[in-house]
């Protein structure tokens, strides 16, 4: 159990009630509901990640690190739901945040890891 547990623990229990209480836009997309969910959910769960991964090195349990990539995957699939789209999200938060760490935005890495929303072919 590291010093991220109560954190993590909100990260989760704020992931379910947001699923729980979703109501999908009558005219999608709702963009900012979408960005929402990405910058006080999916960020923060790369911000605990991160913070935990460096300085001193947390070791997250596997508790821990099942209720981030729940948290995440929630959040994930929040964020296509507020764009009209389904989708099974199953990424690490390993993933997710070394992408996010390397493109600074999380907004183009949801749009990558996801594919929501869908980008227009060039003529």
């Amino acid at each position: 159990m590291s010093e991220y547990r109560d954190r993590i623990a909100d990260l989760a229990e704020r992931s379910r009630e947001d699923r729980e209480a979703f109501e999908p836009p009558a005219d999608p997309p709702a963009e900012a509901e979408a960005l929402s969910y990405l910058r006080s959910g999916v960020g923060e769960v790369v911000a605990v990640y991160v913070e935990g991964r460096t300085g001193e090195f947390a070791a997250f349990d596997d508790v821990e690190l099942s209720l981030l990539e729940r948290a995440l995957n929630d959040w994930l699939e929040l964020y296509a739901r507020c764009y009209g789209e389904e989708i099974d999200a199953e990424f690490t938060v390993r993933e997710v945040a070394e992408l996010v760490v390397a493109t600074h935005d999380v907004t183009d890495v949801a749009q990558l890891l996801t594919h929501v929303p869908r980008r227009r072919e060039q003529a």
